[in-house]
């Protein structure tokens, strides 16, 4: 039974297709940045804690 207030299934606007597509876009290139960001932070604190060590190594030959 169907009343005269629902719309009939039609199909979507090629703009609306478009913008749904960008929101995508922009969404996934975000997920990408942040992954990116995440990975960078983790290579930088092992970097940092790697130099650390060697310097301790490098203390403790040296002086002691």
């Amino acid at each position: 039974m169907r009343s005269e207030l629902e719309t009939p299934p039609g199909r979507t606007p090629v703009l609306r297709k478009a913008a749904a597509g960008l929101v995508l876009i922009a969404a996934a290139a975000l997920v990408i940045h942040l992954v990116v960001g995440l990975v960078m932070a983790i290579f930088w604190v092992a970097v940092v804690l790697a130099a650390v060590v060697a310097v301790l190594w490098a203390l403790k030959t040296l002086v002691w």
